[in-house]
């Protein structure tokens, strides 16, 4: 399998490098982690000649031995070098029966720059606090962006490189699968782990079903305004009798392994959330063609979920705006930086772009406003509303 260096989330690394943090890499199954992992140890190598590297692979049988945490710890302690840097990587690390007790100790001795990997819902950021008495720093992997994509691809045209990626995604571990049916194969297995191993191991939930079944209508309901009682109301139409704390665990098993992002409503005018809804964008939109095919594919919408995972991916909060009874589909916010943005398949017919305007104009504060569509042109402007093309932005 080809490898490209992910520049982006390897210099996020670099920056914490000697900080007393333990480092925590998170992310969705197979996007990348303990890659990221084996590109940084050997930027280390390159880099320090002093580093001392304790490389721990827990889905290598040769570390079989070390998943008790006295056996964890031992084998680092006996492994430390007080003449070098010693930095530890441990891949995996929930398979280590304790390890947040061996990893607590050897964080207190303050010798080591600690790094772990593992699986999503046994490393939640809710836990971290919980495990770890130490400060802990969470850098989030995300599948293949756009621009990710045309690297590995060796792609120039990013018009039809839109086109394919909107298909293919950016899960890498399927681009080895020429054939479409295979693809798809790997990309629900994928999926399935997430569910089956991941969360029903987690929280032990006994009806695996509804699970999928919820799983299933949060795809076909990517970016549309959804909230429990209407997910419940439609279960209860199909006669299955669910409440509506029980929905709101498992979404909320699902956006902690990654699978899912919840976005918020947040009034503009008002300057506070609406609590009666949200709306769920997809960790990468292969999933939704893999598990559901072309059933009730609305391609705007897939769109839109491709915008909301990069704007995450580029470290902003983002909330669904809304504003006199009108929808701002993004409201992203860093820091000090603030932006509108509206996202159409196309803006051609002009009662469609009005529908994209008119809601943008209506906010009356300075911040920047976009509407991202497929132009296939460079960006221009109206009444101060920047219009670009959606596949050049991802690539920006």
């Amino acid at each position: 399998m080809k490898l490209i260096k992910r520049a982006k989330y390897l210099n996020e690394l670099i920056a914490v490098k000697g900080f007393p943090d333990i480092k925590v890499i998170t992310g969705i199954r197979r996007s990348g982690k303990s890659k990221l992992m084996e590109s940084y140890i050997q930027y280390l190598q390159e880099t320090d000649l002093d580093a001392n590297i304790i490389a721990i692979d827990y889905t290598d049988i040769a570390f079989e031995n070390l998943k008790e945490y006295h056996a964890l710890n031992d084998y680092v302690t006996s492994r430390y070098d007080r003449t070098k840097n010693n930095y530890i990587f441990i891949d995996e690390v929930q398979l280590c029966n304790g390890f947040e007790i061996a990893l607590n100790s050897l964080h207190s001795s303050e010798k080591y720059d600690i790094y772990v990997t593992g699986s999503n819902a046994f490393l939640l950021s809710s836990d971290l606090a919980t495990l770890f008495t130490g400060r802990t720093f969470s850098i989030e992997i995300f599948p293949f962006s756009l621009k990710e994509y045309m690297e590995y691809f060796d792609l120039q045209d990013v018009y039809k490189a839109y086109e394919e990626y909107r298909k293919v995604g950016g899960m890498s571990g399927s681009y080895v699968y020429e054939d479409e049916t295979r693809r798809y194969t790997y990309l629900n297995d994928v999926l399935e782990a997430l569910i089956i191993r991941d969360i029903v191991q987690k929280y032990k939930i006994r009806n695996v079903a509804l699970l999928e079944k919820l799983t299933d209508f949060l795809m076909d309901n990517v970016s549309n305004i959804v909230s429990v009682s209407k997910m419940v109301g439609t279960f209860f139409s199909s006669k299955i009798k669910v409440s509506d704390k029980t929905v709101s665990s498992y979404i909320n098993y699902l956006c902690n392994a990654f699978g899912f992002y919840k976005i918020r409503r947040y009034d503009i005018h008002g300057k506070r959330y609406l609590v009666s809804s949200d709306k769920y964008y997809l960790a990468d939109t292969s999933f939704r063609t893999a598990r559901l095919g072309n059933r009730n594919l609305d391609y705007g919408r897939m769109s839109e979920n491709l915008v909301a995972i990069e704007l995450l991916r580029r470290g902003y909060e983002v909330y669904a705006g809304f504003l006199y009874k009108k929808e701002i589909d993004f409201v992203a916010i860093k820091q000090n930086e603030k932006i509108y943005i509206q996202v159409s398949e196309y803006i051609d017919n002009p009662e469609t772009f009005e529908r994209e305007y008119v809601p943008l104009l209506a906010i009356k504060d300075a911040y920047p406003k976009m509407i991202l569509a497929r132009t296939h042109q460079p960006m221009y402007q109206y009444e101060g509303i920047m219009i670009k093309d959606i596949a050049n932005w991802l690539c920006e």
